[in-house]
């Protein structure tokens, strides 16, 4: 992270902010490496709130740089007039991810918009807050391929694609993940659109020891997988998503589909496409649902990966 970029950062949030988003947004994407001595920052609006992240320790005459930056920028008529009401500093390369609040007054949950739903975010208790803004696109798809389907979420997390599939008139949803916490906000951002909690399951099991399960509930028109780069004693992603794709075909109607998703700069889409060719031939590849644009990437294979297959 160099000094001197933090200019450039300014710029970016003053042009931002002079028409703040109306829903939850990225306002800049620094990690898609398109700004050079920026690589390692981010900032999110979050309904108001302003959450600039660091990925890596910065030297600390940036971090100073960076802190008078943005206390100046607090002092902006066009912050004033954006409707912020907090800035918070989070440090993700620090033991336990801790957040500042630089200025204003934040509350550790906040309730945001995406694509006309509400999630609830925690905010200075985990590294993640319960939402993955790059994947707004996919959330998206889901909502208006849903009708009438019954919806198997791998990786469930927060539940943002049960809740996409039931406000898209899904007939049934199975949400699977280990953390039962993750799961439980999953049910408080289904009750917050006041979904029918009769068509959502939600399972905190080990993937890899329920397939009899899943098998039994199904099968389904629409299988997704959104799995973590790695989870400790759990999943690595290069090792054990084949053992995830060869089970699809005894999970999926004769007509389902495949939304699977992957996340790690390190791996391409010729991962998931090679792959469901080995594990799942069965299984055709479609397309690549498109970023978000303000997810720029210098190298589109480093960010978010979402790909469809069918039958």
């Amino acid at each position: 992270m160099e000094t001197s970029a933090l200019t450039t950062l300014e710029q970016h949030l003053i042009a931002k902010l002079a028409t703040p988003p109306v829903e939850v947004r990225r306002l800049f994407h620094g990690r898609g490496r398109c700004w050079s001595g920026l690589e390692q920052v981010t900032v999110d609006w979050l309904q108001g709130q302003i959450l600039v992240s660091l990925f890596k320790e910065p030297s600390e005459a940036f971090l100073s740089a960076l802190h008078t930056l943005l206390m100046s920028l607090t002092e902006t008529d066009v912050w004033q007039k954006s409707g912020a009401t907090s800035l918070l500093l989070q440090h993700r390369d620090r033991p336990g991810a801790p957040t500042e609040v630089l200025w204003g007054e934040t509350s550790e949950q906040q309730n945001v918009v995406e694509n006309g739903l509400t999630f609830k975010l925690d905010l200075g208790r985990n590294q993640n807050n319960g939402l993955f803004l790059d994947m707004r696109y996919g959330r998206q798809w889901v909502q208006d391929n849903a009708a009438g389907k019954r919806v198997l979420n791998l990786f469930a997390y927060t539940c943002g694609f049960s809740v996409a599939a039931i406000e898209g008139g899904a007939s049934q949803v199975v949400n699977l993940d280990m953390a039962k916490a993750s799961l439980s906000r999953g049910r408080d951002n289904h009750r917050l659109n006041q979904h029918d909690l009769s068509k959502v399951k939600f399972l905190g099991h080990d993937l890899f020891k329920s397939w009899g399960r899943l098998k039994k509930l199904g099968p389904y028109d629409l299988i997704v997988i959104d799995p973590p780069s790695f989870q400790q004693n759990s999943f690595a992603l290069t090792k054990d998503y084949q053992k995830v794709l060869r089970r699809l075909p005894s999970l999926l109607t004769e007509t389902g589909e495949v939304l699977a998703c992957v996340n790690s700069p390190a791996v391409s889409t010729s991962f998931l496409i090679e792959g469901m060719a080995t594990e799942a031939p069965e299984l055709r590849f479609i397309e690549r649902l498109d970023n978000p644009p303000e997810f720029e990437e210098i190298d589109p294979e480093r960010g978010l990966k979402v790909m469809r297959f069918t039958y």
